[in-house]
């Protein structure tokens, strides 16, 4: 059963997966956002990818930590399988990252990642802000390169 699940909630807090919403990000690309912090603009995903899933290229804005659960995350730097920990300094750029099975893994960021397109002009902004209003419906948008060539995050 889900329970209402407050993301900004200031202080302690304790959430099962199953408490946070989904949302799709694109085809192939599910997050359930565990927390964000409109103090420390830090935030936490669950992250669920299927075969073929992929991220547009984008551009870290603030340093981002990840663990991998299940599957295979593949980008710029290498390969991580399941029971991979990952770490991605402020400034690193990524053509593109993909899965070609089932994986998970709990994503940390502390900051933005942009978005960018074709021309490497920024597509959208992922921070805290951008996932609270996607918590409450008020945004939308595909992450994926299939969305890269479809402009700008719905507002």
């Amino acid at each position: 059963m889900i329970q209402a699940h407050d993301a900004g909630k200031t202080g302690d807090l304790i959430v099962n997966i199953a408490d946070a919403e989904p949302h799709e990000l694109g085809s192939g690309t599910t997050i359930r956002l565990l927390r964000y912090s409109e103090e420390s603009g830090d935030w936490v995903l669950w992250v669920e990818m299927q075969p073929g899933a992929t991220f547009a290229p984008h551009w870290h804005l603030g340093p981002g930590e990840y663990f991998v659960t299940k599957g295979e995350l593949i980008y710029d730097v290498g390969s991580a399988p399941a029971g991979t920990y990952g770490y991605e300094p402020i400034g690193s750029r990524h053509s593109e990252a993909r899965c070609e099975e089932p994986t998970e893994y709990l994503f940390m960021g502390h900051g933005a990642v942009a978005f960018t397109d074709e021309d490497d002009g920024i597509r959208f902004v992922l921070n805290h802000e951008f996932l609270r209003d996607l918590s409450t419906g008020k945004q939308q948008t595909d992450i994926s390169n299939d969305g890269a060539g479809q402009g700008r995050a719905v507002a």
